[in-house]
This record gives C-alpha cells, sequence and structure tokens, in this order.
C-alpha cells in the first residue's frame, strides 16, 4: 500500500508501551513482517558496582513486555527487588524466571489493574514479602483500536478509560497508605505524548492519559510534604513488541514514523527505564509533580 494512503502519523502512532485492544490483525503479522530497520534491542542500562538500588523494594505494573519489561531488568540490574503483575501469566513467570536467571530478584503476581481487589492483593502481598515498598512505577495501559469518536463503543472507552486511568488510580490508592506508614516513597506514572496534546481517532487513550497526568499532578501536591515524590512520564513512539507489529500491519517501517520526531529515529525502551530509574534516584529530590518528555523531542515542536 503506498505511504500516502496508509500513514502512521501523529494520530496513528501514539503507542508507548501498552497493547491495541481489538486488533486482531496484528496477531497474525509474520516475525519477518516485524523486522526493524534499526538495530535489534539490546540492553543499555548501566549498572554501577554497588547497585544504586540494592534492597529498594520496586512495584510495577505491566512488567510482562515492552516498557515495563525493560524498566523491571533495569532495577533489577541496579539490585533492586522486584515485584510486578501483569494479565499474562505465563509471559509473567517466563519475565521473572529470566530476571532471576541473570541475577535478579524478582517475583510475578498475576493482578489486572482494573480490579480494585488485584490492586489491594499486589501490594498487600508486596508489603508481606518484602516489608515496604520504596517504589512505585504503575506503567499498566491499553491502546483502543483507532476511531472516531462518534464511532468508539461504550465497551471500548470504559476499557482503556478503566484500565489506564482508573488503573493508576487505584495503584496510588494503594501504595500510597503504604508510603505514608513507612515515611517515604517514589511514584512514577506512565503518560503519554497524548496526554499533552490532542490525536484524531484515540479519543479514549488521549481522555486517559490527560486523566493520568492530572492524576499525578494532584497526588503529588497531596502528599509533597509527606515525603513521598510522585511525577510522571510521557513516551511517544517507542520500540516495543507491540509498536513492530503496528508498523507491520500499517506497512510503513520505523524511518517513516521518525520522521515525526526532532531526533529522526525511534525511542529505545532502556532510554525509558534510564528516565524512570532517575526519577527514582535520590538525586532528583525537588521534581515534584512534573511530567518528563521523553518523546526524543517531539513536545518541543
Amino acid at each position: 500500500m503506498a505511504r500516502k494512503t496508509n500513514p502512521i502519523n501523529r494520530r496513528r502512532l501514539i503507542l508507548g508501551g501498552g497493547t491495541i485492544a481489538g486488533m486482531t490483525a496484528f496477531a497474525t503479522v509474520t516475525p519477518k513482517a516485524q523486522a526493524n530497520t534499526q538495530q535489534p534491542l539490546v540492553s543499555t542500562i548501566e549498572t554501577s558496582s554497588n547497585g544504586r538500588f540494592a534492597d529498594k523494594i520496586l512495584l510495577i505494573t505491566g512488567a510482562t513486555s515492552g516498557i515495563g519489561e525493560a524498566t523491571a531488568r533495569a532495577f533489577a540490574k541496579e539490585r533492586a527487588i522486584v515485584h510486578f503483575c501483569g494479565r499474562r501469566e505465563a509471559l509473567g513467570e517466563q519475565v521473572a524466571q529470566s530476571i532471576r536467571s541473570t541475577g535478579g530478584q524478582t517475583t510475578y503476581q498475576r493482578a489486572d489493574v482494573r480490579n480494585e481487589q488485584d490492586m489491594r492483593s499486589l501490594v498487600e502481598t508486596c508489603v508481606a514479602k518484602y516489608g515496604r515498598i520504596d517504589i512505585a512505577f504503575n506503567n499498566a495501559g491499553i491502546e483502543s483500536k483507532p476511531l472516531t469518536v462518534a464511532e468508539q463503543s461504550l465497551e471500548g472507552w470504559m476499557n482503556v478509560m478503566t484500565t489506564n486511568a482508573t488503573g493508576t488510580f487505584l495503584s496510588m490508592k494503594y501504595e500510597i497508605p503504604v508510603m505514608l506508614k513507612q515515611g517515604n516513597g517514589v511514584i512514577i506514572n506512565n503518560a503519554s505524548v497524548s496526554g499533552h496534546v490532542g490525536f484524531a481517532t484515540i479519543a479514549p487513550y488521549s481522555a486517559s492519559k490527560h486523566a493520568i497526568m492530572s492524576l499525578t499532578k494532584v497526588a503529588a501536591l497531596e502528599y509533597a510534604n509527606k515525603n513521598i515524590r510522585i511525577n510522571s512520564i510521557s513516551p511517544g513512539a517507542v520500540d516495543t513488541p507491540m509498536l513492530r507489529r503496528a508498523l507491520a500491519a500499517w506497512k510503513t517501517d520505523f524511518e517513516t514514523v521518525a520522521q515525526e520526531y526532532p531526533i529522526k529515529r525511534i525511542v529505545q525502551v532502556d532510554e525509558i527505564a534510564k528516565t524512570v530509574l532517575w526519577l527514582s534516584s535520590a538525586d532528583p529530590t525537588c521534581i515534584i509533580g512534573t511530567d518528563i518528555d521523553v518523546t526524543g523531542g517531539y513536545l518541543t515542536k
């Protein structure tokens, strides 16, 4: 299909690290069609000899692939103890085993961020096992099928809003009391470039990410004087398995999409993970209620 009739552009491709609900065609894309024109994914996380996060407890949602998985691996390399969730149990156990095989400490728990009991259980299990939660990365999220507002179904709208916005709310609802009790903590929410600007055909996703940014600001103000730092990050197009499937499905490539971004390339998951590590470290002590642009300059245009 000609590039001009089937583009991946600003309104189509604000994908971050989630999955696209309803786009079943992605599941049939062959591995060859998913080939990346950049270098294959490799870990670029630099770890210190002592481990910046030695014995810190990290709770992360949606870490069975993409940004979440890369961040879990990055923290484990820095000797953090990682407790993570995701709905895909087999994949979750696979990721956990892979991290442990390289010397990392991690446990996987199946949990659906849309379910309040699941989120309560996720936090309670983490605390029961490890005693505290030093850092929480609320990353889980999904995308919806591109449709105009009038074409969106209520079911599709609710699924995206409940997963992304309500899931982030429920995560913080149960994480914050733990951090209040222990006297400190760091929370980072995964927002999106589409939480800053509107993009046609992705109303549920865009609205949910705007909501996450608002939740982040409100919570940050409420707990700033309680030694809890709450911020968010906003990725654009990131090289995840979901993005590769999307590119193949829309018959485009990394180079075409990269032209939308000032850095003229697609951001790698390890780059996002590094930002989360930095925000979680002892360095940015006065950064509170801020959203970090990790798009590669898109939001500066």
